[in-house]
């Protein structure tokens, strides 16, 4: 049966220590100028800023370079993560708002996360577990982010130090398989808080 197609972007899932993601996270502000669309499973940079409160700031990653976290939550205000305009709108707008927003990030560095697979020329294998990885951007649905584990990257280039996530194997399921959008588990390597390491 070939694997769905079903992107949410990075969803934790454990830590590296195989205890359970519990669902904690610290809050980031995103600034009402900020013109990038946020949605929960996409991966945020710190933006060198922050509220008048002292919270720190974020904005979205880029494709390569290093990674914060993941938003688990988004709202507009720092006390409670919804957007109490319209309740049926999950992500925050591609477009400069009229006051900040705020995200629950997943930013420990210890954390493993499952993606999606790009559908490119090409599939990961077996012999990429253990390689660093860049991430592929997606646009949201709607709901959930669109980001996905890109495959367009030289696999024997893909031992170094900076590129974005470790590929640490399938996410070990009947419904997951190696092939067009598999399900893969991986760690944030090039993590702000934590040194990467050379992929092997």
């Amino acid at each position: 049966m070939p694997n769905a197609n079903r992107p949410s972007g990075l969803s934790p899932v454990k830590h590296i220590t195989g205890a359970p993601y519990n669902g904690q996270g610290n809050i980031y502000q995103i600034a009402a100028a900020d013109t990038n669309g946020f949605a929960i499973g996409d991966p945020v940079i710190s933006s060198g800023s922050g509220d008048a409160n002292g919270v720190p700031g974020i904005t979205l990653a880029a494709a390569t370079g290093n990674i914060r976290g993941v938003i688990m939550g988004l709202g507009t205000s720092e006390a409670g993560l919804f957007n109490p305009a319209n309740l049926d709108v999950l992500p925050r707008p591609a477009a400069a708002q009229s006051i900040d927003w705020y995200a629950l990030v997943a930013d420990s560095p210890d954390l493993i996360f499952e993606v999606q697979e790009h559908a490119g020329a090409s599939q990961l294998g077996a012999t990429e577990i253990g390689l660093n990885q860049n991430l592929f951007i997606g646009t949201n649905n709607g709901f959930m982010s669109g980001w996905l584990l890109s495959n367009l990257t030289d696999f024997t280039a893909a031992t170094t130090a900076t590129i974005q996530v470790r590929l640490l194997g399938l996410a070990r399921r009947s419904d997951n398989a190696y092939g067009a959008y598999a399900k893969w588990l991986v760690k944030i390597n090039a993590h702000e808080l934590a040194a990467g390491s050379a992929g092997n």
